[in-house]
């Protein structure tokens, strides 16, 4: 195993009893065995689908537009024409 592969690994240490802030190995195991997959890879999906649910997903902007940012995206879209949109899911004859 070279230095860097070494570093990049952590202690991972099984629960003595299920609760909500770990699992036994036993578990661990039947879970693995239940997706198909070795422990590693049903630990990797769980901090996957966790890091999914409560990260952020998308980069963090600036904040709100400035008055330029909103001139210039104005420029590029017409101004004072009405559109409208015509819908065949509702029969506008009947109603």
């Amino acid at each position: 195993m070279t230095a860097r592969a070494i570093t990049n690994q952590i202690a991972f240490r099984y629960r003595s009893i299920d609760s909500a802030t770990g699992i036994t190995r036993e578990t661990a195991k039947r879970l693995a065995e239940q997706l198909g997959v070795d422990e590693t890879q049903a630990i990797h999906r769980a901090l996957h689908e966790l890091a999914v649910k409560m990260l952020p997903q998308y980069e963090a902007d600036d904040g709100p537009l400035t008055s330029v940012q909103l001139r210039q995206i104005k420029k590029r879209v017409p101004q004072g024409v009405k559109r409208s949109v015509r819908s065949s899911l509702f029969d506008s004859e009947a109603a």
